[in-house]
């Protein structure tokens, strides 16, 4: 049967969380929302602007209710702006916030990202700005709002695409597998192995020249050396390279890596003080021996199936709490009934005419 809690979507972002349901349009629905209001520390939405104003219950009218609490809205593009009443996908915010074009190959159109990425990445914000705010909070005991902007938390990640334009008048070309050197020279980083692909990071002057030097002399040993042999390492001056030589570098070195397999070029990378890692598949990362001396993959019932789900843990460890997702995803409305008895102190028979009220 189709329903949102069916997806791995919702299987996915829901983990650890009560799911509780109200209509907000409904006029008993907004006095229950106030009085939710009252025991709230963190209230995040992503109505359009207007919409919860409209029915009296956005923050400024709210306020009074509970002057502490933080709440955080997540629209688009901000609640300001010529483009506030706009709405969006995750490709539109994406390509709004500049991510889009510097993504793909140099002359190919622009890329999306896998997944919603720029969702992610306004969930981030607004993770911490609520802890920030909460922090001013336990200072004045005051809480406040927060206008999330998805384009703008997509524009903070374009770390060197705006100095160069900045600086250079230079749009930072889409530039695939490869990195730029010097005057804008692109070497590639992303190389194709006998199973599956590796990453290598090139770098000049002293700091890359154990690295170059490394590669250069397993490359003679396996008889590709081909134009890297006799290069000066430590005085090469990746300012001052040709694309022309970089482009003979690399028919070589892409004979040298199809010769091995990714654990081969690690462990022959790691001897030599190389900068090189393999690029993990999803089958890689399940069977990793490191996540899983971590206890990084949970394993959580999930009745409805007749079995479990393998989930990844949270990216970091706390000698304080439990590590990783604690329950599955809710079904909605499974916790209607604890959360109005727990928070509301409403009875079950009053949370049972709520529903047949359709007010939850």
């Amino acid at each position: 049967k189709e329903s949102p809690e069916n997806s791995l979507y919702w299987m996915a972002y829901n983990t650890s969380k009560r799911g509780i349901t109200l209509d907000l349009e409904k006029p008993r629905g907004q006095d229950l929302f106030r009085n939710l209001i009252k025991k709230a520390d963190f209230v995040i939405e992503s109505f359009p602007p207007g919409y919860l104003e409209k029915m009296g219950i956005d923050y400024p009218q709210l306020q009074d209710t509970n002057p502490q609490v933080v709440w955080a809205s997540i629209t688009p593009f901000g609640r300001t702006g010529h483009y506030k009443n706009y709405q969006a996908s995750d490709l539109i915010t994406m390509a709004m916030g500049g991510v889009a074009f510097i993504t793909g190959d140099e002359h190919r159109p622009p890329l999306r990202l896998a997944l919603n990425q720029s969702y992610t990445l306004a969930g981030i914000h607004c993770a911490s700005a609520c802890l920030t705010a909460l922090m001013y909070r336990n200072i004045t005991s005051q809480g406040q709002h927060i206008d999330i902007s998805i384009q703008e938390a997509v524009a903070t990640t374009l770390w060197s695409s705006v100095p160069i334009w900045e600086f250079l008048n230079i749009n930072e070309p889409r530039m695939g597998n490869k990195g730029t050197y010097g005057n804008f020279v692109f070497m590639r980083e992303v190389w194709q192995c006998k199973d599956g692909y590796v990453v290598r990071l090139p770098i000049g002057g002293l700091w890359g020249a154990q690295d170059w030097g490394g590669l250069s002399s397993w490359m003679e040993e396996d008889g590709v050396i081909g134009s890297l042999k006799g290069v000066d390492w430590a005085n090469m001056d990746t300012t001052n390279l040709s694309q022309q030589q970089v482009d003979a570098w690399e028919t070589d070195m892409a004979r040298f890596f199809l010769l091995h397999t990714k654990v081969e070029l690690e462990e022959g990378a790691a001897k030599r003080g190389m900068k090189l890692i393999g690029v993990q598949t999803v089958p890689d990362i399940m069977n990793s021996k490191h996540l899983k001396a971590r206890g990084y993959w949970k394993e959580l019932s999930h009745p409805e199936l007749k079995g479990t789900i393998t989930y990844p843990g949270y990216y970091f460890q706390s000698d304080k709490t439990k590590h990783g997702p604690r329950a599955k995803a809710p079904h909605i409305g499974e916790h209607n009934e604890a959360v109005y008895k727990e928070k509301l102190g409403l009875s079950a028979r009053e949370v049972e005419s709520l529903k047949q009220q359709g007010v939850i």
